[in-house]
């Protein structure tokens, strides 16, 4: 489940003197892109370290700069090379690793919220030839070999190769089939819960193609009722609503059966590899270390609690295990996202030690070392650089902070970028240079190249015409508190209005997500519609509770087999201490969440004891029993070995506890927190002659976002929030 904070809308009354005459900006101009701060465009980093790739702002060509100047050394691609396909504009591009040729998509169609196919092209640099990667199009996660003479791709659930030399062909698999078996894509629920959008690795010497196997065919169906519409309608839909079927395993059901496979191009040889795993185990990452014979496979079993690491050769089928681990709660999935592997060793990041911490570890299981200590959790872990022997990585600093370190070759920690605000980094191949990303609570986002002495070098996108817009005085900004209570701090961001008269009661909305292992009481840009309500006379605050993260592991395990437990008591104490203030209308406290933050919602308001008169629960899960696999088991194990906490855990168990007025929305084509929630949940409001607001938004997903829904979705919660609180 993802942590939807989404960068929504926004209303503001600017008065910038250095913008002109003081104007009035509509609700929609935050609506659209222009809204949120610029960025720039997708950039790569070059293989000699000095240069990077970036796509032009239109998309029509591929730049070659120069890092420390700017300087363009030469167009990659140009417009004329992609006339003959009718176009010149691309959505995505990905270089080879030798950098000899690119690979372009367009024409992109969603799969699910993060995968896609799209029709796929491979352009020659030194030819400056452009051609079509299969006749049909409609290829997903297509993939370069180490060598650029091939590219693997998935087409109907099936792996073909294409060697670039010839222009044949390759058939790897053949038993693919929509809602039986997918081959080298992800199903559902791993792409949703453990991140991965490709399932396909290449041996270092581009000779043989691992891939995951998944084979849903005992998974159960879920079936979603599609509309005609009236944002890009569906007329087949006209008269009879259509259906869109896919395998979605809920809590305590049957996973796809997962297995690794490995394909020998030169012989055509497929086979099955030998890991040791069940068959509801999970399979999370499979990656090659610098060494054609170590195929790296990470596996979890069923409850998320025992992880393995295993090199694997492809060859011999000989399994060794490289890493294990164990824990009395779950294993962080960033464990397997995270790895990185080199020649006999890799880096790892665990929180074994009561924090997320690195580990340098032998591929042959003999040797293990943390190399970084103390009470911040890393975040992030960016590479090593062999020529002047560093780690760098990513770590919490506060905790509302993200800074970027690196360990040296003699164990020292040092900073690469300041402590304050919210830093990260993509660095050049070869760590001379880096793109800088940062903001804070009163800087909007700015993007600058830095060097290896953490200098800058240039400013590539500051902002600055955006931060005179929206840092005016008029609009609120973000202060930081933090108050203790049941022996715990929590930490807290709240919005004021411009004109506060700490002598005035003001209503007051909070905002949440508060699922485990998230954060967003944090010092980052954030402009969202809680800036609108604070300029609309709302106070509006936000606290982390008990299960976040950026607090280290024991505060964020408490809630293992209770979700909405300890979230709860910590949700209901921030009323308690916004209702403590003299500036705060006790009274009139209201309450927002979308996803899990609609989940904590409905179990806060139907808690005894909370302050909150309304709330605003977006596309909310109000029983784990519905919700999928990865995620819920993770956290509270099956609704077999766990009845108790999946009961005490359900809004849908609370319906006739909840108090104040609730405003429930949700897409009708939400595929991750399905309708059945919502109808269940209402049902037993009806039945128990509970009055409630309801909006359902046609064909729209999790998200709820396209066809301008923002506007009227903002503006519906903000006309129930002055309903209920100002009234």
């Amino acid at each position: 489940m993802n942590a939807i904070k989404s960068s929504l809308i926004i209303a503001l009354a600017a008065a910038g003197t250095a913008l002109g005459n003081a104007q009035t900006l509509d609700l929609a101009d935050f609506v659209l892109s222009q809204s949120r701060p610029s960025g720039i465009p997708d950039t790569q980093p070059a293989l000699d370290g000095r240069y990077y790739y970036q796509q032009s702002a239109d998309g029509t060509q591929i730049l070659k700069l120069d890092y420390a100047t700017g300087e363009r050394s030469t167009a990659v691609l140009e417009p004329q090379s992609l006339a003959s396909e009718g176009t010149a504009a691309w959505e995505g591009y990905k270089m080879s690793a030798d950098e000899s040729k690119i690979l372009l998509w367009k024409d992109v169609h969603m799969i699910y919220r993060h995968s896609f196919s799209a029709d796929y092209y491979v352009y020659d640099t030194k030819r400056q030839r452009l051609s079509k990667l299969s006749d049909a199009g409609g290829e997903e996660i297509a993939t370069f070999s180490p060598d650029a003479r091939r590219v693997a791709y998935v087409k109907d659930n099936n792996i073909y190769i294409k060697n670039l030399d010839n222009g044949q062909t390759a058939t790897v698999t053949t038993d693919g089939v929509k809602n039986h078996v997918i081959n080298g894509v992800p199903d559902w629920v791993y792409q949703e819960e453990f991140g991965i959008l490709n399932a396909m690795a290449w041996s270092p010497d581009s000779r043989t193609l691992a891939f995951l196997r998944f084979d849903e065919s005992q998974v159960p169906m879920y079936s979603m009722t599609l509309y005609q519409g009236t944002c890009s309608p569906n007329d087949d839909y006209e008269l009879y609503p259509g259906r869109y079927d896919y395998k979605y395993p809920v809590a305590g059901e049957k996973n796809s059966v997962v297995s690794v496979m490995a394909y020998d191009v030169e012989t055509a040889r497929l086979g099955q590899l030998a890991v040791p795993v069940a068959p509801d185990d999970y399979i999370p990452h499979i990656a090659y270390a610098r060494d054609n014979s170590k195929l790296m496979v990470s596996t979890l079993n069923r409850l998320q609690n025992d992880f393995h690491i295993y090199a694997v050769n492809p060859a011999s089928n000989e399994v060794k295990e490289a890493y294990h681990e164990t824990s009395d709660y779950w294993i962080d999935s960033e464990m397997a996202n995270q790895v990185a592997y080199y020649d006999h060793w890799f880096v790892i990041p665990s929180n074994k030690s009561g924090h997320m911490q690195l580990y340098w570890c032998e591929i042959d299981g003999s040797k293990q070392v943390q190399f970084t200590h103390g009470n911040e959790d890393v975040t992030s872990y960016y590479g090593y650089d062999e020529k002047r022997q560093r780690f760098y990585y990513q770590t919490t600093a506060g905790p509302l902070n993200r800074q970027v370190k690196f360990i040296d070759k003699d164990g020292r920690e040092h900073a690469l970028t300041k402590p304050e605000g919210t830093s990260s980094v993509r660095f050049g191949s070869d760590y001379s240079y880096y793109l800088l990303t940062y903001s804070d609570a009163h800087t909007p986002t700015q993007y600058s190249i830095g060097n290896a002495a953490g200098k800058k070098v240039r400013n590539l996108e500051t902002n600055s015409d955006y931060a005179l817009k929206y840092t005016q005085k008029a609009v609120p900004k973000r202060e930081f508190f933090s108050f203790s209570k049941n022996g715990v701090t929590l930490n807290g961001f709240m919005l004021k209005p411009a004109d506060f008269d700490p002598a005035k009661k003001y209503p007051v909305i909070m905002v949440q997500y508060s699922g485990p292992g998230s954060q967003l009481v944090l010092n980052r840009w954030a402009l969202d519609w809680e800036e609108y309500a604070a300029m609309q006379g709302y106070i509006v605050a936000c606290v982390d509770g008990r299960g976040t993260g950026g607090r280290g592991w024991d505060f964020e395990h408490v809630v293992y087999q209770r979700l909405g437990h300890y979230e709860c008591i910590d949700q209901i104490a921030a009323s308690d201490y916004m209702a403590s203030l003299p500036y705060v209308d006790k009274d009139r406290i209201g309450m927002w969440g979308w996803s899990y933050g609609g989940f904590m919602t409905l179990m806060a308001m139907s808690t005894p004891g909370s302050h909150y008169k309304c709330g605003v629960a977006i596309a909310p899960v109000t029983s784990w029993k519905y919700y999928d696999t990865i995620y819920t088991e993770r956290y509270m194990r099956t609704p077999q070995l766990n009845p108790e906490g999946y009961k005490n855990g359900s809004p849908l168990e609370a319906t006739d506890k909840l108090k104040g007025r609730v405003l429930i929305m949700f897409g009708s084509a939400d595929d991750n927190v399905h309708i059945v929630n919502e109808m269940q949940y209402i049902s037993k409001l009806e039945s128990e002659n509970v009055d409630f607001d309801m909006h359902v938004w046609t064909n729209m997903n999790h998200s709820i976002n396209g066809c301008d829904v923002r506007l009227p979705l903002y503006r519906k919660v903000m006309n129930f929030f002055d309903q209920n609180l100002k009234k």
